[in-house]
C-alpha cells in the first residue's frame, strides 16, 4: 500500500503549495485558511507574500519527501498541522463565537471544519514519518499526532450534516448532465457518515479511505475542474479544488494505513 500512501501526500503537497501560489497571486488567504473580514489586519498583504512562501516550501517538501528547507519532512507536516489546528481554535473559533452572527447556524461553521480537516491530514502525513526530535516545540506537536484521524473523521462526519441541511442548495452543485441531483447528495452525506466512522474507530477503514479518496477526487475532476474552467482566475473555485484533493490525499494514506493512524 505505499504507492497510495505516496498518491495520498503528493496530493496534500500539490494542494498546501496550490494554496501558497494563492496567497500570493491574489495577496491574500484562500477563504478557508483563515475568517473572512480580515483586511483590517495590519501589513496583510506582506503577511499573505510570507505566508504563501511558507505553504509553497511546505507543500514542495510533503510532494518530494526533500529538505527543501532545514528540516525534515515529517517535521514539516508537524509544524503545518499545529500552525492550522492553532488558527482554528485560536481564530476561527473565537470569530465565529464573537464576530459573526450566525454562529448557531451548522453551515456557517463548514470553512472552520475544513481548516480542521487540512490540519488532520497534515497531522497524519507526519505521523507517516518516523523519528525523534530533541526540539521541546516538536516533542509536544508531536503529542498531536494521534488526534489525526479523528480530526479528520469527525469533520467529514460534519460535512455529511451539510448535505442533509442544505441538499438543495448542495444539489445545483451536481453537474447537470448527471441525472438525480437530490439523491446523489443524500447518498454522498450517507457515504461520509460511513467513511468518518469507520476512520475514527479502525473498522474498514482500508476500505473507507480508499472509497472516500476516489470519492473526493471524482469530486475534483467533475465538479471542481469544469468549474475552475469557467472561471480560471476565481481564487474561490481554485481554493475548493485543492481543498478536494488534499482531502482525496487524506482518505488514501487512510486507506493504506492497517486501521486508522492513532
Amino acid at each position: 500500500m505505499k504507492s497510495l500512501t505516496n498518491i495520498g501526500r503528493i496530493s496534500f503537497g500539490i494542494t498546501i503549495a496550490g494554496m501558497g501560489l494563492l496567497t500570493i497571486y491574489y495577496r491574500d488567504f484562500p477563504y478557508m485558511l483563515i475568517p473572512p473580514k480580515h483586511s483590517g489586519i495590519p501589513g496583510l498583504v506582506m503577511l499573505a507574500y510570507i505566508s504563501g512562501a511558507l505553504l509553497i516550501l511546505a507543500g514542495a517538501s510533503i510532494v518530494f519527501e526533500k529538505k527543501i528547507i532545514p528540516i525534515n519532512t515529517g517535521t514539516v507536516a508537524l509544524l503545518l498541522g499545529g500552525v492550522l489546528l492553532s488558527v482554528f481554535c485560536f481564530y476561527f473559533i473565537p470569530y465565529q463565537l464573537i464576530a459573526s452572527s450566525n454562529y448557531m447556524h451548522f453551515g456557517d461553521w463548514e470553512n472552520a471544519a475544513k481548516e480542521l480537516t487540512l490540519a488532520g491530514g497534515a497531522l497524519v502525513i507526519a505521523g507517516c514519518f518516523s523519528g525523534k526530535n530533541e526540539n521541546a516545540l516538536f516533542r509536544f506537536l508531536s503529542k498531536l499526532i494521534p488526534l489525526g484521524a479523528i480530526l479528520f473523521a469527525l469533520t467529514i462526519i460534519s460535512f455529511a450534516g451539510d448535505h442533509y441541511l442544505y441538499a438543495k442548495a448542495a444539489a445545483d452543485y451536481v453537474p447537470s448532465w448527471i441525472p438525480f441531483h437530490l439523491f446523489w447528495i443524500y447518498f454522498t452525506g450517507a457515504s461520509m457518515v460511513a467513511a468518518g466512522l469507520a476512520i475514527a474507530t479502525g473498522i474498514q477503514s482500508r476500505l473507507a479511505g480508499t472509497m472516500l479518496g476516489v470519492m473526493f477526487l471524482l469530486w475534483v475532476l467533475l465538479l471542481h475542474a469544469p468549474r475552475v474552467f469557467t472561471q480560471i482566475h476565481n481564487q474561490d473555485e481554485l481554493t475548493s479544488l485543492f481543498v478536494a484533493l488534499a482531502f482525496s490525499g487524506s482518505s488514501f494514506i487512510f486507506a493504506a494505513a492497517e486501521r486508522a493512524p492513532k
